[in-house]
C-alpha cells in the first residue's frame, strides 16, 4: 500500500476535489519546491553564492598590493573599463529582465566591440552571471516553477558542455577565434529575430533529447559568452513544452553551469577581469526597474525584434573588425 503525503490545506485544487468526491492531492503537487531534490539544490545555490562572495572579496584585498580596499575601489570607480562595463551590464540586464534571456549574448557582443578578447569577455560575463542566475534560480524554486526531472536532465550535460567550451575558448588565440564567436553571436541575433515570426506547436509528454540539447547549450554558452537561454529555453518552449516550468528549470540549471564556467575561466584565463565584473554587476543592479518599464510599454514581439537587431548589428561590426 502506498503511503501518501497529503496536502490537507484549503487550496483551489482540493476544493475542486471535494466537489467531485475525490481525496486531497499530495504535497508534491501543491508544494513542488518542498521536494528533497529542489531543497538540496536551493541550499547548494545559497552555499555557493556565499562562497563566491567571499572569494571575490578575498581577491579584492589580495589585489590591493598594500593599498587599502578604499583605494582599490576608488581606482575602479575612476576606471573607464568599469564605467563601460556598467553601461553594458545595464543594457544586458534590461534585455534579460524584459525577455528572460539574452544577457550573455548581449553583454559579450558589447564587450567584444569594446576590444575585449573572447576569453576575457566570456569570463567576465559568467563570473557576473553567477549572482544573477543564483537569485533567479532560488526565486523559481520558491515560486514552484521548477520541474525537478527536467532540471536533473539538464544539469550534468549542461555543466560538461560549459567546462568544455571554457577550455576550448581559453586554449585558442583570441584573435583567431574572434571571427567565429562574432559569427555565432550574429546567428543568435538572427535567431532571436526569427522568434517574432514563429508559432509554438503544442506537445505533450516529456521533452526529448534534453541531454544533447543541454550539452550543446552549455558549450555554446561558454564559447560565445551566452546562449544557454536562447538555445535551450526557446527550443523546449518552441516545441510546445510548458513555458513556466521550462523557464524555471532552465534558469536553475543555468546557475550551476555558470558557476562551473566561472571557475574554469578563473583558472584558465589567469588574472580575472575584476573591474569589468564589478561594472557588469553594478550595471545590472540598476536595470530591473527600467526592464519592468520596458516590458510594460513594449510588446514581446517588439522587444525580440529590437534586441535581435541590436545584437546582429553589433556582431556584424565585431565580425568586420575581426576580419579587417
Amino acid at each position: 500500500m502506498k503511503i501518501r503525503d497529503l496536502d490537507l490545506s484549503d487550496n483551489p485544487i482540493n476544493a475542486e476535489h471535494r466537489e467531485l468526491g475525490l481525496p486531497p492531492v499530495e504535497n508534491q503537487l501543491t508544494h513542488p519546491s518542498d521536494h528533497p531534490v529542489l531543497k538540496t539544490a536551493q541550499w547548494a545555490v545559497l552555499f555557493l553564492l556565499v562562497g563566491a562572495t567571499v572569494y571575490l572579496l578575498g581577491r579584492l584585498f589580495n589585489q590591493a598590493n598594500g593599498d587599502s580596499a578604499t583605494q582599490v575601489i576608488a581606482e575602479a570607480l575612476s576606471s573607464q573599463a568599469f564605467w563601460s562595463a556598467v553601461a553594458v551590464g545595464l543594457i544586458a540586464q534590461t534585455v534579460d529582465g524584459a525577455l528572460g534571456m539574452a544577457y550573455g549574448i548581449t553583454s559579450t557582443s558589447f564587450l567584444l566591440a569594446a576590444g575585449a578578447s573572447p576569453a576575457v569577455a566570456s569570463a567576465s560575463v559568467h563570473i557576473a552571471e553567477v549572482f544573477t542566475t543564483g537569485v533567479s534560480g532560488v526565486s523559481h524554486i520558491k515560486l514552484g516553477n521548477v520541474n525537478k526531472n527536467l532540471f536533473l536532465r539538464l544539469l550534468v550535460p549542461g555543466m560538461i558542455g560549459a567546462v568544455t567550451g571554457a577550455w576550448l575558448l581559453s586554449s585558442i588565440d583570441g584573435d583567431a577565434i574572434k571571427p567565429y564567436v562574432a559569427g555565432y553571436l550574429l546567428l543568435m541575433g538572427l535567431y532571436v529575430i526569427s522568434k517574432v515570426f514563429r508559432k509554438i506547436r503544442q506537445q505533450r509528454g516529456e521533452p526529448k533529447h534534453v541531454a544533447k540539447l543541454a550539452l550543446t547549450g552549455g558549450f555554446v554558452d561558454a564559447v560565445g559568452g551566452g546562449g544557454w537561454g536562447p538555445v535551450v529555453t526557446t527550443t523546449l518552449i518552441g516545441t510546445g513544452h510548458d513555458p513556466r516550468t521550462t523557464i524555471g528549470s532552465v534558469n536553475l540549471a543555468e546557475f550551476f553551469l555558470t558557476f562551473v564556467s566561472a571557475i574554469a575561466f578563473a583558472v584558465l584565463v589567469g588574472e580575472g577581469p575584476w573591474v569589468v565584473v564589478a561594472g557588469l554587476v553594478v550595471g545590472g543592479l540598476f536595470a530591473a526597474p527600467f526592464a519592468a518599464y520596458l516590458t510594460s510599454r513594449l510588446s514581446t514581439k517588439t522587444l525580440l525584434a529590437l534586441v535581435g537587431t541590436v545584437i546582429s548589428i553589433v556582431s556584424l561590426y565585431n565580425l568586420y573588425r575581426a576580419l579587417a
